[in-house]
């Protein structure tokens, strides 16, 4: 098959959560205005979790896995998709569902103009601590990057792949992706998503990783904009 699209799916301990995220993204590879394929990032679980991933990807052609050697955290889980994509287009759904995959084709409705298009999770369904932190953490975020979006956290992200492959991941960086795309001078939107309550597993965040890590990120960021090189070939041989 052709593919168009891939979704990365980072994993790490959501053995709970696999199997509705098998029948979920099957089903919605069955509504997609794009070719879709699935690529989960094993990110060292130490769990079942690989066990059903082999299983699921035996079953179904579209779905295919990475498995890291440890565990690497969820910048590098993404940017391991972003690397072993073969597809025009990127996308990126967090396993424990709490953002709808057909929502992604709202997003792609705009990636033919745009480079990167974003969800931003309405009527959120998360504790009060963990909205006030984020929405704190995203005020920062914007007041350091100047890239306009309110919710750079969701878990639901279209990208045009060769400007994905060009973004240079650390540590912290995927709540940057849409400034990492500006840096590139590329063009970004955001569209409201639905989101959902947790059903299963546990949330891999706490305080520290939502607001304080962030704002030390910030830091990074700046330095980087400051070093990113771009340019243009104009001929070659």
């Amino acid at each position: 098959m052709n593919y168009q699209f891939t979704i990365v799916v980072p994993v790490y301990n959501e053995e709970d959560n696999l199997l509705r995220v098998e029948k979920e993204l099957l089903a919605y590879t069955k509504i997609a205005t794009k070719t879709t394929k699935v690529l989960f990032v094993n990110d060292g679980s130490k769990d079942n979790s690989q066990a059903l991933i082999e299983t699921i990807c035996d079953r179904n052609d579209a779905f295919d896995y990475i498995l890291f050697k440890d565990n690497r955290g969820l910048s590098a889980a993404i940017k391991a998709g972003f690397d072993y994509t073969q597809t025009e287009l990127v996308g990126y759904i967090d396993s424990d569902l709490q953002t709808a995959p057909e929502d992604f084709n709202l997003l792609l409705e705009h990636i033919g103009e745009y480079d990167l298009v974003t969800g931003v999770r309405a009527n959120r369904k998360d504790s009060f601590v963990k909205n006030m932190s984020s929405k704190i953490a995203n005020g920062i975020r914007r007041a350091f990057t100047k890239d306009g979006m309110d919710d750079t956290g969701c878990p639901l992200k279209v990208i045009k792949t060769d400007y994905a492959k060009r973004i240079p991941m650390f540590k912290g960086l995927h709540r940057f992706l849409p400034s990492m795309i500006l840096l590139q001078n590329g063009k970004i939107k955001q569209i409201p998503v639905q989101h959902f309550p947790r059903v299963a597993g546990e949330a891999k965040f706490g305080l520290w990783n939502r607001l304080l890590g962030p704002l030390l990120d910030c830091f990074a960021y700046l330095w980087m904009k400051k070093k990113y090189i771009n340019y243009d070939v104009a001929k070659t041989k």
